[in-house]
């Protein structure tokens, strides 16, 4: 199984998941993809398998994994302050990969029904979604 963590600006949200990932999974394959090398070197230094950054390396990736994983943000245009083009956009929302997204709510996007907790919250529960999808 391959997982592709996506984020952007410096990487923390990413960074987060990785070592979550790698510290419950540690033969997990975990490709870090960020829009920028920053955000992609925080990834690596948390223990991604391999990593690739800016919007063709994401665009190629997108088809070739199982798992996106990485903050709602990730799949709209512009998210993350801007950093996903509609290209991005177009090609994760394409993907067969299934994505498990954090609803982090920092723009006009609210999302009804989910309820707000911290972010290691989050990131544990998409962990244990991962984890219960690979044993399946």
């Amino acid at each position: 199984m391959r997982v592709a963590v996506i984020d952007g600006q410096g990487g923390g949200m990413g960074k987060h998941i990785v070592e979550q990932l790698r510290k419950r999974m540690p033969d997990l394959e975990i490709l870090a993809l960020g829009t920028n090398a920053l955000a992609t070197g925080a990834m690596l230094k948390a223990g991604a398998t391999e990593g690739a950054s800016g919007e063709a390396a994401i665009c190629y990736n997108a088809h070739r994994v199982d798992i996106i994983a990485g903050s709602l943000a990730i799949s709209t245009v512009h998210g993350l302050l801007g950093e996903i083009t509609p290209e991005i956009a177009g090609a994760l929302s394409s993907s067969p990969a299934l994505k498990l997204l954090i609803p982090i709510q920092r723009s006009n996007t609210i999302i009804t029904g989910i309820t707000r907790m911290p972010l290691p919250h989050h990131v544990e529960q998409l962990v244990d979604e991962v984890e219960r999808r690979i044993k399946e």
